[in-house]
């Protein structure tokens, strides 16, 4: 069965995912930014009026993925307050100025996170080598997601590169999670192509495809009913 993971803003986004199918909700806020942090109101009242498991971004602003000490002080204040909400896993991904992933910084958040698992995010799509990216992640076992559109502008563009990912995960801890311009029409045929076993819906379900759009939960049912008759 292939994992659907929806991107919520609102608990009412929350509800109407998980009606669809959802399998995992992506809780962000600021989506016209790419996503940042929810408030913790926002992630504690998700986790209650959702049974599915509700994954957190934590990403302190939109100027960039290189984040100085200020930025990681206030990281680490998130990560901790989320750990005790309730919530499934965080979500975040920080960069060296080179393009490198930042492994000091991610052990650190790590660290934090009193023992939750981490997707590291779209940060990814801007390192300088994606399948080098892919190997330093590997070295952390509390990353256990990868989201990526084959650093591309949309996965529809990335699918050689999601395959080869996908075929460099086979055997660990790690899944592809393929996000970013995925379409309802093309979902099926872009699973079979690549192989992934996860994907990740924004804008796609949304009303109208629009990304500031509340979540319509008949979009989201299509995507399932398309995932379940691959599986």
């Amino acid at each position: 069965m292939t994992l659907l993971e929806v991107i919520a803003t609102t608990v009412s986004d929350a509800r109407a995912a998980e009606r669809g199918g959802a399998d995992r909700l992506e809780l962000i806020t600021a989506m016209g930014e790419g996503g940042l942090t929810p408030s913790i109101g926002l992630i504690e009242s998700v986790v209650d009026a959702v049974g599915i498991p509700v994954n957190v971004i934590v990403r302190p602003h939109s100027r960039s993925f290189v984040y100085d000490a200020d930025d990681y002080a206030v990281m680490l204040r998130d990560v901790r307050a989320i750990a005790k909400t309730g919530a499934n896993a965080i979500v975040t991904g920080m960069l060296r100025a080179n393009g490198d992933i930042d492994t000091d910084g991610l052990a650190r958040v790590i660290e934090a996170a009193d023992g939750l698992p981490f997707t590291f995010h779209r940060a990814f799509d801007e390192t300088r080598d994606l399948l080098a990216a892919f190997d330093t992640l590997l070295r952390f076992e509390a990353v256990t997601n990868v989201l990526t559109s084959g650093g591309r502008p949309s996965v529809l563009e990335g699918e050689a590169t999601i395959a080869r990912l996908v075929e460099r995960a086979a055997g660990t801890r790690c899944a592809v999670l393929a996000g970013a311009g995925l379409t309802i029409d093309a979902v099926a045929r872009f699973v079979v192509s690549t192989g992934v076993r996860a994907v990740h819906f924004g804008s796609g379900v949304r009303v109208d495809g629009k990304g500031l759009a509340p979540v319509d939960e008949g979009r989201v049912r299509r995507v399932r009913t398309l995932l379940d008759a691959q599986s």
